[in-house]
């Protein structure tokens, strides 16, 4: 199959810049994947559209502070997003200029209350072929760990969201389950859901089971390959833990309905899955699945997404869940009636 194949038209206005007002008080768009029909709704309405008994699985990852801007010798203010460590004191990072910002450059780094927090090198540069970027490794005078980006960073809004990131970000763009840090950019189906959206589930004898992927920028990548088969999926860490795993496998065998809310908890469980004995395995391990139209899912029978981008691998995953027809048909009815696309806007579920 094409990319091309997968694409719409999409107004910019519709590319939601802020979250909702409140938490949850978003639309949901209800599709049934069988045929197609879909349904105007809101997200406070979910749980009544959720089989009674369900296992719902969300991403507990939590959103890195991992924006964070530097000052160079001469004065100059630098980006910097970090991607990774790769030792104590040395982490790898994607750099604005990044021709100018050459091995050996020096930079100071400042807390956000004007403090120095510590000093920092650039190593060396990285070929990373995986992200399709161009990567430096910084060297820092001292061992960094998360205080370094509590103190220093910024929230790493996607680049669809064109303006800088504020106060409000720092909560509304994590998930109520967050938990687990490393991640670059928020599992964003999980941010519609509040304690009141837990409580109902739970009221119909649902359970709430959590994984961890750690999210990386290749979320956000295009494709650059016409030919989906030729397009190489970035790779991201997760970890399904044995209690997870065994009630999944449980349930599955009792016959009860999994719901996977957003994309990131799909291509975990589906990972993580023994294709030949279909049972889910507890890992911890990495991931490229690039899931496609004729996937065979064995894991996760409904899902809770966003909208997503035109022509990306998030857009090709729910056409492979629910059909491309179908999928294009119900985002250009989304289009139609002003829903709010990405990661803070409305939601889709998959039924």
């Amino acid at each position: 199959m094409k990319i091309s194949e997968f694409t719409f038209e999409l107004p910019p206005e519709l590319i939601a810049q802020t979250p909702a007002e409140r938490r949850g008080d978003d639309r949901l768009l209800v599709i049934d994947r069988r045929t197609g029909a879909y349904t105007d709704s809101k997200m406070a309405d979910f749980p009544s559209y959720v089989e009674p008994g369900s296992i719902v699985v969300i991403n507990d990852t939590r959103v890195r502070k991992a924006r964070v801007y530097g000052v160079s010798q001469t004065g100059g203010k630098v980006e910097f997003l970090f991607t990774g460590a790769v030792g104590p004191d040395r982490w790898q990072a994607m750099v604005s200029k990044s021709k100018k910002q050459r091995p050996g450059k020096s930079y100071s780094f400042f807390a956000q209350d004007g403090s120095l927090f510590c000093n920092g090198c650039i190593d060396s540069d990285v070929d990373d072929s995986d992200s399709g970027s161009s990567l430096k490794v910084i060297k820092f005078d001292r061992p960094v760990d998360e205080s370094f980006f509590a103190s220093c960073g910024h929230v790493p809004l996607p680049p669809y969201i064109k303006r800088e990131d504020d106060f409000n970000d720092e909560k509304r763009y994590q998930t109520i389950f967050a938990n687990e840090c490393g991640s670059m950019a928020s599992p964003t189906a999980g941010l519609h859901f509040t304690p009141e959206t837990v409580a109902q589930l739970e009221a119909k004898g649902c359970e709430i089971l959590h994984i961890t992927l750690h999210v990386g920028m290749g979320t956000f990548l295009p494709v650059r390959t016409e030919n989906l088969e030729d397009h190489v999926m970035h790779t991201e860490s997760y970890h399904v833990s044995q209690e997870v795993a065994s009630k999944i496998n449980e349930a599955k065998a009792s016959g009860r309905r999994i719901v996977a809310v957003g994309t990131t908890s799909v291509r975990t469980l589906e990972s993580a899955v023994n294709r030949d004995t279909g049972l889910l395995e507890a890992k911890t391990a990495s991931t490229n699945l690039f899931i496609t139209p004729g996937f065979k899912f064995m894991v996760v029978d409904q899902m809770l997404t966003n909208f997503h981008t035109p022509e990306s691998t998030l857009l090709v995953l729910v056409s492979a869940f629910a059909g491309k027809d179908h999928i294009l048909a119900a985002y250009r009815h989304a289009v139609e009636e002003r829903y709010r696309f990405f990661s803070y806007g409305d939601a889709t579920f998959l039924k």
